[in-house]
């Protein structure tokens, strides 16, 4: 893959060898983050678990303290007062089964988040291969299955990210902009980290974080000391 100038110039401050502490780990990637937009900062995991397990699974949520810089969009399946809740909550949408062939047939998918009440999933497990692959199905493990929607609509608004394993056992997450003050991404950092070792699974044998690694959307891979875990 070739990088560009500028991924270049940042890479030669960056020392691959070295494991950094996560506060001179947050300054150096943002400090690399040079592209013209606001790049995202984003933190990859490669755990020592196995996904085919179902004990070795790592899946839930947590709110970053500083929000992740980013306007959440949130469509909401409830019915009834449930819906009346959701829109008063400030969910952007609000609907139940007239939705399925929007999302199905016209492929509208304008939202980042999807949450259901229980009684709703019978109608959004139809819409299970649209939705799977893109990571938007309600989980009641991630807080996007439940009654208490105003709840999961503040929680969402305010910075919730969902963490989960991908198929290489790695979790990827964002935590803040590179506009983000270097305090805030640290707090951002900290908060998730903490939800990551909170969730080790009992099971698991030897080593759980194998590497962690912070970087930019443009930028390189800073990686950082995990026994600071």
């Amino acid at each position: 893959m070739k990088h560009g100038k500028k991924y270049m110039e940042a890479a030669k401050q960056v020392d691959k060898a070295n494991l950094y502490d996560p506060e001179e780990a947050v300054a150096l990637v943002k400090k690399c983050a040079t592209a013209k937009f606001d790049e995202t900062i984003e933190v990859h995991i490669r755990t020592g678990c196995d996904g085919r397990h179902a004990e070795e699974q790592i899946r839930g949520a947590v709110v970053l303290p500083n929000g992740t810089g980013k306007t959440v969009r949130v469509l909401v399946f409830a019915k009834g007062d449930k819906a009346n809740e959701a829109e008063a909550a400030g969910a952007d949408y609000v609907g139940g089964e007239e939705l399925l062939p929007k999302i199905q047939n016209d492929g509208w998918l304008d939202f980042d988040v999807v949450v259901a009440t229980p009684d709703m999933m019978g109608v959004v497990g139809r819409l299970g291969k649209v939705l799977g692959p893109k990571g938007l199905m309600p989980n009641p493990k991630a807080g996007t299955v439940t009654m208490d929607v105003t709840k999961a609509i503040n929680d969402i608004k305010a910075g919730k990210i969902e963490y989960r394993l991908d198929k290489a056992n790695i979790v990827h997450c964002p935590i803040g902009k590179a506009s983000f003050s270097e305090e805030q991404l640290g707090q951002n950092f900290k908060a998730l980290m903490d939800a990551i070792v909170k969730a080790k699974p009992s099971t698991l044998k030897g080593t759980y974080l194998k590497s962690v690694t912070l970087t930019s959307t443009m930028g390189p891979g800073v990686r950082v000391n995990t026994l600071k875990f």
